[in-house]
């Protein structure tokens, strides 16, 4: 049985159609909180010379794409970019450039990494599972950035660019204050009953409603009755 022969140079290139196809089914990462979908066909960057926040605008505009560039992310690209999948090319520039990104599933915020925040918050009266649960079901958990409890698990340490800061953050408070929505109203209700006295006569007030006077002689006025003391 006489086999085919296939051209070295046939399987340069089929080798390098499997890698970029392996690059991109591991570039796009599911642990990211809102997928960036991006194309697989490479982007073309012709340009030699030009500001890093307007390569970045121009990035998202031909991807339609809306991306919010921080006052922070500074520099210029001069060095031609190599054809590269959109997603290999917005991380070549975070890498070359020191930035971070983070897509928030309608716009794609970069940063510069010296922006990056940390925060730490105090867990009472929620655990860390319901706050990572929430992270994720909202996709906003991203792998590259830190949330994990502290130890003693009292607190959670939040690290990463403004926006996914932000965005914990916000997370975070509407669950402590649904938390303590719900603990106030399962807590029994409580009044408060205080007498006012004013010389010789005394007022009760139930939960700030005054309700009856009474006299030191024994009288009652608002049309309450009052029983005489028994001695």
């Amino acid at each position: 049985m006489s086999r085919t022969l296939i051209p070295s140079t046939i399987l340069r290139n089929l080798k390098r159609i499997l890698w970029v196809g392996f690059v991109l089914s591991v570039g796009i990462d599911s642990t990211l909180g809102s997928p960036l979908s991006l194309p697989s066909t490479p982007y073309r960057y012709t340009v030699l010379d030009q500001d890093l926040s307007a390569a970045l605008r121009e990035f998202g505009n031909n991807l339609k794409i809306s991306v919010n560039v921080s006052a922070e992310v500074k520099g210029r690209v001069r060095a031609r970019m190599p054809d590269l999948p959109p997603r290999e090319f917005l991380d070549r520039l975070t890498e070359l450039y020191d930035l971070q990104w983070y897509f928030d599933g309608l716009v794609l915020y970069v940063s510069a990494a010296k922006e990056a925040q940390t925060r730490m918050l105090v867990l009472a009266p929620i655990r860390f599972e319901a706050v990572r649960t929430a992270l994720d079901d909202l996709g906003i958990s991203d792998d590259r950035y830190v949330v994990r409890p502290a130890p003693g698990n009292g607190l959670i340490l939040v690290s990463g660019p403004p926006r996914f800061v932000a965005l914990v953050e916000q997370t975070f408070n509407s669950l402590v204050a649904e938390a303590q929505a719900q603990l106030q109203a399962a807590a029994p209700t409580r009044q408060t009953v205080l007498i006012l006295f004013r010389g010789s006569s005394a007022t009760v007030v139930r939960d700030g409603q005054p309700e009856a006077s009474y006299f030191s002689n024994g009288q009652q006025q608002d049309g309450v009755k009052r029983e005489p003391s028994q001695k």
